[in-house]
């Protein structure tokens, strides 16, 4: 009896284990499930982009590195400064909970981000998936969020580099309409001012956050996504 017990649970840990797995294994049915609300397809995120999140995220989570993997934020710097490209995405609830404004690195490039890089002082945007730590506040960005590079050789200097979520004038609709464009950070993603704290007390602790490019060196060699 005691016997037939253990072979039983032995059984029954993988199918707990993978049961969170499973339910981000299906990106196609899940980002057709999600597109299929009202208007949230306007948004300007693509289905590729999309995918490629989900597929680092799973890739994360099959790894025991997020606390928390309902919830993907996507800074999607294929598009314009201009444009809302932010996007704050509940999994498991199938919403988009905030699509924003995220200014790019000063030497990254002006109204589009083209050119990236890991090193120190290069004020330069880094590529790919981070995983969200705690806020903080800082003596010149106020509240922020810090946030770990996972990528080894496209953001795993980001801690060294004191790349976090903060806040920023610079990231507004009002400087848009003045310069045309967002103003850029030292390779931070910078956020509005009035978006800020709601967003980091959202997505604190452990979740997953992809920085996007269709950067070809960052594409065919990351490791999340081949």
């Amino acid at each position: 009896m005691k016997k037939a017990i253990i072979y039983l649970i032995f059984i029954l840990i993988p199918i707990v284990n993978n049961a969170r797995i499973k339910e981000f294994d299906h990106g196609k049915e899940l980002y057709d499930d999600f597109f299929s609300v009202p208007q949230l397809a306007e948004t300007g995120l693509s289905k590729d982009v999309f995918l490629m999140a989900l597929k680092g995220l799973n890739k994360l989570n099959t790894e025991g590195k997020l606390l928390n993997p309902d919830l993907v934020t996507i800074a999607d710097y294929s598009q314009s400064s201009t444009c809302k490209r932010l996007y704050v995405i509940d999994l498991k609830n199938k919403k988009l909970l905030f699509n924003t404004y995220v200014a790019h690195g000063r030497n990254t490039g002006d109204e589009y981000a083209e050119s990236f890089s890991n090193e120190e002082g290069s004020f330069k945007s880094s590529l790919g998936f981070y995983i969200t730590e705690k806020p903080i506040v800082g003596s010149h960005t106020g509240f922020a969020l810090l946030i770990k590079g996972v990528e080894k050789g496209f953001n795993d200097h980001a801690s060294k580099r004191e790349i976090i979520i903060h806040a920023a004038e610079y990231a507004t609709e009002k400087f848009i309409k003045k310069y045309g464009r967002l103003g850029r950070s030292l390779g931070c993603p910078v956020l509005p001012p009035d978006m800020n704290k709601a967003i980091i007390e959202i997505i604190k602790g452990g979740t997953c956050l992809f920085v996007y490019n269709p950067d070809k060196k960052y594409i065919s060699s990351s490791s999340l996504l081949n």
